[in-house]
């Protein structure tokens, strides 16, 4: 809008995001603040910008040259994909070992992953994990992303699929090695006590390698080459050498501390096998489609289904899945909550 005045550009702001819209507004003027104040994302010039502008603004460009709105763009699309790499990979690794855990809990009475081990892992899925994650430069192949709606889920489907994929397989081979590890292993001659600490310990070793490996394939959840620019993130590398030297220590010489055995050389091979696995299994995987509309949306739909009849339009806002789960212990507590006097504005 060419020679616009300040209340047509607030009210084009407004209109947009009306509809959906996120909306970036740039100004350098005094008469630009209500309109970069409305906007989702207001961008002030630096050199020519009004201190009044600047104040109203999110962004500031120092240079005043407007190519620079693509850096803001390729920083930012790079924060968002980083997150979202972070949480693909911290929710493969809670998934595996809260299943390995609960079933081996309910079938054998035991836990092949003790308390300490599982410090250790959420040290490498929160601290180390994420440092390493999220210190991904960006890369051209975000700037061809389409934009990211404002509704769209963090969780995309892609995300799910490899999700799924690396979470099967890991609590699959961890599974078999809980309750057939020991002839696997070729332990029945040892004494039951160090058979199963070697169970153990070689379950939890490849636990962490099969981490250390994915978090490889949780760089480039799209892309078939998962190595591509890894040897610029010399970080990333260095995260991943200290982890892999941490864990060599934490087998080899503290077992008293993690309640682990020393392992063979050969046991070390087949962990390492194991954990390499997960690259070929992430291109195959990368290889089934997944359906453009969320997985969510799916359930809602699904829930909505399920609402009272003549009021599914006025409690549309309620029937997600987990306020579902949650409604359904309402009935538990008819003096305390009478759903009958709820108003929603949707």
């Amino acid at each position: 809008m060419g020679r616009s005045s300040p209340n047509d550009k607030l009210l084009l702001v407004q209109a947009l995001r009306r509809r959906g819209h996120v909306v970036a507004v740039t100004g350098d003027g005094t008469n630009d603040a209500p309109a970069l104040h409305e906007a989702d994302i207001g961008l002030a010039m630096g050199i020519a910008g009004t201190e009044v502008a600047k104040e109203s603004s999110d962004i500031i460009i120092l240079d005043d040259n407007f190519s620079s709105v693509v850096k803001v763009v390729r920083w930012g699309r790079s924060v968002y994909a980083n997150i979202q790499k972070f949480i693909q990979f911290q929710l493969t690794v809670n998934v595996a070992a809260l299943v390995i855990n609960v079933v081996a809990a309910i079938s054998a009475g035991e836990v092949p992953l003790n308390a300490v081990q599982l410090l250790w892992v959420n040290l490498i899925m929160d601290t180390l994990g994420a440092l390493a994650l999220a210190t991904e430069p960006p890369t051209d192949h975000l700037m061809l992303r389409t934009p990211v709606g404002r509704r769209e889920p963090l969780i995309t489907n892609i995300m799910w699929r490899n999700l799924i994929v690396q979470a099967l397989y890991q609590v699959t081979i961890l599974l078999v090695l809980n309750f057939r590890g020991k002839s696997l292993l070729h332990l029945n001659h040892e004494s039951p006590d160090r058979a199963n600490k070697t169970k153990n310990t070689f379950i939890f070793n490849t636990f962490v390698l099969c981490q250390l490996f994915n978090e490889f394939n949780a760089r480039k959840p799209e892309e078939m080459n998962v190595f591509k620019g890894v040897h610029k993130n010399h970080l990333f590398m260095g995260i991943i050498g200290l982890t892999a030297v941490l864990q060599v220590i934490i087998i080899m010489f503290l077992g008293k501390f993690t309640t682990t055995v020393r392992l063979s050389w050969e046991l070390w091979l087949v962990c390492i096998a194991l954990g390499i696995v997960s690259w070929p299994l992430a291109v195959i995987g990368k290889l089934i489609p997944v359906p453009t509309t969320p997985f969510s949306d799916y359930f809602t739909r699904y829930f909505r289904r399920r609402a009272p009849r003549g009021k599914r339009k006025h409690y549309a806002p309620l029937y997600t899945p987990m306020n579902y789960f949650l409604m359904s212990f309402i009935p538990l507590f008819p003096r305390l909550i009478k759903i009958q006097d709820y108003s929603v504005n949707a």
